[in-house]
């Protein structure tokens, strides 16, 4: 199993290219859009657990009924969950998918399934998930069988949807000025690439030699290098940097 996405730019556009899917045969519980949410007003009260694992969204809605899901462009009949994502803020998650990526887990959509479900999940695509919904996007997500990727991607595509190769590039861009004193030209893939490893969802908030096990695994044959290091750092840095920032701004709101 395999996830395919896609970067709409509003809400009702990704909740048509979610009923699309569904009518091509994808299950719905195989299809989630995560969207921005509710005002960062009706969310500052809501306290925030900071022992939580980086990454983690505090629950603050119940699942609530297909009404919600068809007044706000979501898919009727979907589970919707109200986030509050550190860096970002508030979201809303249509699917079960968006509960496991975005770490509600438990309750919210059983441990059993959320096992199931985690060999699909694009845990290292969570990074540029973020910065779409920073940018005031909507993405769509599919868990699809190999024979089934071809068929969701085609619908990404006839719907003008954002590629996530696409807006991954424009996210490093959008960077590279800010971070080109830190490498030389000859090393921006290394460093690059260990900038994202720092984004990972199993490696947010882990010094490099606590998450040197898997980043090995990974990235065999980049991590002896200064460069891949220094992005890791650097990385972990930008992360602290978001997360850190969004719950001064919810503080102060409050």
């Amino acid at each position: 199993m395999k996830s395919v996405a896609g970067i709409f730019t509003s809400r009702e556009e990704a909740g048509r290219a979610a009923f699309e899917l569904e009518r091509g045969g994808i299950a719905r519980d195989r299809i989630t859009v995560l969207s921005p949410g509710a005002s960062p007003q009706e969310i500052a009260s809501v306290p925030t657990d900071e022992g939580e694992q980086p990454g983690t969204g505090a629950a603050i809605g119940a699942v609530v009924g297909g009404a919600v899901g068809a007044a706000g462009g979501l898919p009727i009949g979907a589970a919707l969950l109200s986030l509050v994502v550190p860096g970002i803020g508030p979201v809303i998650a249509s699917g079960i998918i968006g509960a496991a990526l975005l770490g509600a887990g438990g309750a919210a959509i059983g441990s059993t399934l959320e096992r199931s479900l985690s060999e699909g999940l694009p845990k290292d695509e969570l990074f540029v998930y973020e910065d779409a919904l920073r940018r005031g996007r909507s993405v769509v997500i599919a868990l699809v069988d190999d024979d089934a990727d071809e068929a969701a991607r085609g619908v990404f595509e006839a719907m003008n949807a954002e590629t996530i190769d696409a807006a991954r590039e424009q996210w490093w861009i959008g960077l590279r000025d800010a971070e080109a004193s830190q490498y030389a030209p000859t090393e921006e893939v290394a460093f690059r690439r260990g900038f994202e490893a720092a984004l990972h969802r199993d490696a947010r908030g882990l010094p490099i030699d606590e998450a040197m096990p898997e980043l090995r695994r990974r990235y065999p044959d980049l991590i002896g290098g200064p460069a891949f290091r220094r992005g890791y750092e650097r990385g972990q840095v930008y992360y602290l940097t978001m997360t850190g920032e969004m719950r001064e701004r919810l503080r102060k709101s409050a």
